[in-house]
């Protein structure tokens, strides 16, 4: 283990340094919604994933940190596994989290929940907080993804309450609710949005207007002429915004 605390002061800049390094390529990859690591990561590889890539990069258009990163430094301080990255990424989500409850402050707010499963077939709940801010600009902002054992309405309650514990926030300041139609989400008896409704009647309860478009869809492709209209103005719309001379 590296000891911090044992090593001269030039060493102490050193690992400034490269930590500082680490970061802005854990901030540009996260800013992006890029991979971290590469399918071959050796070094006889030609690309080594964009961290890694990101860190040789900095090295390359800065001598001071190229001195201190990578293969120039012992393999046990090269701030580079997979440990490490998890760890900053979860620095920088805290930090985000931090400014999002501090631009909601104590004003009401509402909450958006979806739940669908990943591609490793685990459950998972998506919370998104629906808010006015100061300037009276209306914001949408992702706050968590939540593993969960099982999609039923006791399951996806419990892990809003511990969400909303985590994050010391309070039912009572909800004012809307917005699901899709599942029957678990938006059933009239004992499902969530009634248990929410139970200890917060100002709750409203919002269908999802993306599941309604949809909806609206599907009823249009089954009438031809309005199928026909609609397939002239999106053809239109694409030709339009892919032309250069749109804005004249």
């Amino acid at each position: 283990m590296w000891n911090l605390i044992k090593k001269t002061d030039k060493h102490k800049r050193e690992y400034k340094i490269r930590v500082n390094a680490s970061i802005l390529a854990t901030y540009g990859l996260l800013n992006g919604a890029l991979s971290f690591r590469g399918n071959d990561e050796f070094k006889t590889s030609l690309y080594r994933g964009h961290f890694i890539e990101l860190l040789k990069l900095f090295g390359v258009t800065n001598e001071e940190i190229g001195k201190v990163i990578l293969s120039n430094v012992p393999k046990n301080n090269q701030m580079m596994a997979p440990s490490i990255q998890k760890e900053i990424c979860n620095c920088s989500v805290a930090e985000v989290v931090k400014k999002i409850f501090d631009e909601l402050g104590d004003d009401v707010f509402s909450i958006l929940v979806d739940e669908s499963r990943d591609v490793s077939k685990k459950e998972q709940m998506d919370v998104v907080l629906r808010y006015v801010d100061k300037f009276g600009f209306v914001k949408e902002r992702f706050v968590d993804l939540v593993h969960v054992m099982e999609t039923t309405v006791l399951s996806l309650k419990k892990a809003i309450d511990e969400l909303f514990a985590h994050y010391n926030l309070i039912l009572s300041r909800i004012r809307c609710q917005g699901y899709d139609g599942a029957s678990n989400m938006s059933g009239e008896f004992n499902w969530l949005k009634a248990l929410i409704l139970k200890e917060n009647s100002s709750t409203y309860y919002v269908h999802c207007f993306a599941h309604q478009l949809l909806v609206v869809v599907a009823l249009a492709n089954k009438h031809h002429e309005i199928f026909k209209f609609c397939n002239k103005v999106s053809s239109l719309v694409n030709v339009v915004g892919v032309s250069c001379k749109w804005y004249i």
